[in-house]
């Protein structure tokens, strides 16, 4: 999950940069309101892919990662029957 993730991001930043570019570049010389349409929709990119890239999926399990504590690990360790009791 982390590569698609971390490929979607990169897609979305690449996609702004590239609106951004192509705007100032070459649609300017054709139509400044489109250059400047095209820069609003580049400034709302990258706020939509840090989210899409830290974005949790249901198959990511952060919840059993440990906390640290050795004794309040293995006892969430036996409540998810990871580890049978002696």
């Amino acid at each position: 999950m982390y590569a698609r993730r971390r490929r979607t991001y990169f897609v979305m930043m690449g996609t702004c940069i590239g609106l951004f570019v192509l705007a100032w570049g070459v649609v300017r010389l054709w139509s400044v309101p489109a250059a400047v349409g095209m820069c609003v929709v580049a400034m709302v990119i990258p706020p939509l892919a840090a989210m899409a890239a830290n974005r949790r999926g249901p198959e990511d399990r952060w919840w059993d990662d440990p906390s640290g504590d050795p004794q309040s690990d293995e006892w969430w360790d036996e409540l998810d029957g990871k580890k049978r009791p002696r």
